[in-house]
């Protein structure tokens, strides 16, 4: 198995439960058992939205990271699957860091389409 491939599945699942003890969190400190506001400048949606996507893309790339992280990967496939890691962090931070959801941001717009592209790069591995 790859180090890097494994160490990738774990940041994916640092960010998954890590933005859900989040909100847990924020949960508690709002004294709020379920929803939130739909504001997209509000901490708790904001928390919400990025935990929903991690939720989303995290379970399938740690899946490809995984299956594709066994069979003696190449350096393209680790570097893959590395830019696939940095775009779901940049991602996050495009979500938690801007005061608003409402207006795109660059760390969003390189963290959405460098999953896009690099998920669906992983996935045309899985055929070779």
């Amino acid at each position: 198995m790859d180090n890097v491939a494994l160490v990738c599945v774990a940041v994916l699942g640092i960010l998954l439960f890590g933005l859900g003890l989040s909100i847990s969190v924020m949960r508690f400190r709002e004294n709020t058992g379920t929803g939130c506001e739909q504001d997209p400048g509000n901490r708790l949606h904001k928390l919400v939205r990025a935990h929903a996507n991690t939720a989303e893309y995290a379970p399938f790339l740690a899946l490809l990271f995984l299956y594709l992280g066994a069979r003696s990967p190449s350096a393209a496939t680790v570097s893959l699957i590395v830019a696939a890691t940095v775009c779901r962090c940049l991602l996050i931070v495009g979500l938690l860091a801007w005061p608003t959801m409402a207006k795109p941001n660059p760390f969003r717009f390189v963290g959405a389409l460098g999953t896009y592209l690099s998920g669906a790069a992983l996935c045309v591995m899985l055929l070779r």
